[in-house]
């Protein structure tokens, strides 16, 4: 039986922080749906409204399209994948190390499967989430050490302990979520003049063919989450496979300041994986639930 997440809290942000980005605290979404709990850049607080776009094709245009067949491959072609997930995030001005995660996805259900890979200090923990099952929570443990010692947790993955100072749960993770997000961002910033978009082929990331969509918002604006993105789109599989964004500089002439990366390498799709690989249970796994 999995231990109740009531007097676990230690434990369970350190669990999830890994798999999840976190929140600058005092933001809001920038538009219903956008983003789960606010913007990525902070450069932008108490700044102005953006104009309306002007008349004519948005610069953003291709790109959505481009983002919009990925999406469509996703839900129409790839049932499932296994990939190395790659999360390095600025929090609280300081830039965090990289951190690694193997992970499992399936997408009907959604089901995820992570192992914690590095830094040494996460390695070894294990999460699993199942839509619909565990009363829709999901399970986690620690690696190693004194947190170990404390067992499988159960938590819900948007519960107000769970999410705090994090930016998305468990359930936002994935190509296919990343996919989502994009689509609603370029449509929501199409709304918007000043944006400068450029695509450049034959980009790589981990040795795959990619197209590199690079859009920058050179004014802070409130209508905007970011000053500058990189999104890599895989040639072949037409999905998102690495995500940076910057927030404004810090001062006038400064370099855009990295405040989020994601990367999904090693990507293998429609692996047939099955209800035994997002289950605690999984002999293979060390949940120790019976």
């Amino acid at each position: 039986m999995a231990r109740s997440f009531r007097t676990l809290l230690p434990l369970v942000a350190a669990l999830v922080a890994f798999a999840t980005s976190r929140q600058a605290p005092g933001q809001q979404p920038a538009g219903p749906g956008l983003v789960p709990n606010g913007d990525v850049a902070q450069g932008n607080i108490g700044a102005g409204d953006a104009g309306a776009a002007v008349a004519g094709a948005h610069p953003l245009q291709p790109a959505l399209e481009l983002a919009q067949r990925g999406l469509g491959q996703l839900r129409g072609k790839i049932r499932d994948y296994t990939c190395t997930v790659v999360k390095r995030e600025r929090i609280d001005g300081k830039l965090g190390e990289h951190e690694y995660m193997f992970a499992k996805i399936r997408h009907e259900p959604f089901s995820v499967y992570l192992y914690f890979l590095a830094p040494a200090g996460v390695k070894g923990q294990e999460v699993v989430y199942v839509d619909g099952q565990n009363d829709g929570n999901m399970l986690a443990h620690a690696g190693s050490g004194v947190r170990a010692m404390v067992g499988t947790v159960s938590l819900k993955p948007n519960g107000p302990m769970a999410m705090q100072g994090n930016r998305y749960a468990i359930t936002e993770i994935g190509v296919e979520n990343l996919a989502k997000r994009l689509v609603e961002v370029a449509e929501h910033d199409k709304q918007f003049g000043e944006c400068e978009v450029n695509m450049f082929p034959n980009a790589k990331v981990n040795g795959r063919i990619c197209t590199c969509v690079h859009v920058v918002h050179p004014v802070p604006r409130r209508n905007f989450r970011f000053h500058m993105a990189r999104v890599f789109i895989d040639d072949e599989y037409l999905i998102p496979v690495r995500y940076e964004a910057y927030d404004w500089p810090h001062e006038q002439g400064g370099q855009p300041v990295l405040m989020e990366e994601y990367t999904y390498m090693n990507v293998e799709v429609n692996k047939g994986l099955t209800d035994a690989d997002f289950d605690a249970k999984n002999p293979a796994y060390k949940f120790g639930v019976k």
